[in-house]
């Protein structure tokens, strides 16, 4: 997926392409925008008359959107002047489940992205993850596969070959897992630590093979329901320790996949 960027630190106008992570409105017109760029990070960003009926930039403002915009800036926020849709992932859009992993993944996006920065790795990984909710029949791998490789590029890759306290290397058994240490506990350290989460081998090996493998060989084994239950609530509370606070779309994700097992929506 290309990335068009042309820019200077101190030019007015410049264009860049961006994700829309989330939207607000502003007075009765206009709306604020969370944008997440290539080259500047995360920032936020009004599009004026946005909400006015015919507006031309309404529709390609969507939240979970990827977009190339020019942008001029402002004394506090810069102004949306052109937009154009370049991926709407309709598929995503179609179907609940997958529109709630595109939040899971914005809200991710939003936690760790960073204003003014070089931020081409975490943008490339977010726009291919939407591709991927977009096209797969499976969405689950997606999301699991972008939390994995976040950590990575935030520094906060979790050790799964030996154990963190003792350094012993992790035998094939079940382990625990400590948040605070970011990595295993080897069942000798496991259960002197109040804070450790009990980790079964089966999502262990799973947990590894996603963090070494390219996205196909790990969209590759098949997870049972157990597993792949274990396995997203580690990655949450992980992800959640690191930041320092609850994240708010886990929950709404568990929602729609009860609703999808009752059957109320296929």
């Amino acid at each position: 997926m290309g990335i068009i960027t042309r820019v200077t630190e101190r030019a007015r106008v410049y264009r860049t392409d961006a994700i829309v992570l989330r939207r607000s409105d502003l007075g009765e017109a206009d709306r604020v925008l969370t944008l997440f760029t290539p080259q500047h990070g995360k920032l936020r960003a009004v599009a004026k008359g946005a909400r006015r009926p015919g507006s031309r930039k309404a529709g390609h403002l969507e939240p979970f959107t990827l977009v190339n915009l020019l942008l001029a800036r402002g004394r506090e926020l810069d102004i949306i002047t052109q937009a154009e849709a370049v991926r709407t992932f309709p598929q995503v859009r179609a179907d609940l489940l997958r529109l709630s992993l595109a939040a899971y993944v914005a809200e991710l996006t939003d936690r760790f992205g960073i204003q003014e920065s070089d931020s081409h790795g975490l943008f490339q990984l977010a726009a291919d993850t939407l591709d991927r909710l977009d096209r797969e029949a499976v969405p689950d791998v997606a999301l699991r596969y972008f939390q994995v490789r976040l950590l990575d590029l935030a520094g906060f890759r979790p050790e799964l070959f030996r154990c963190v306290s003792c350094s012993n290397a992790a035998q094939p058994v079940d382990q625990f897992f400590s948040l605070s240490e970011g990595g295993l506990l080897c069942p000798n350290c496991g259960p002197q630590r109040e804070e450790a989460l009990p980790l079964s081998l089966s999502a262990l090996k799973i947990l590894r093979h996603t963090q070494r493998s390219s996205y196909e060989q790990a969209a590759r084994p098949k997870l049972s329901p157990g597993v792949a239950q274990e396995v997203d609530g580690l990655l949450e509370s992980y992800l959640s320790y690191v930041l320092e606070r609850k994240l708010n779309v886990p929950g709404f994700v568990r929602q729609v996949r009860r609703l999808k097992e009752a059957r109320v929506y296929s």
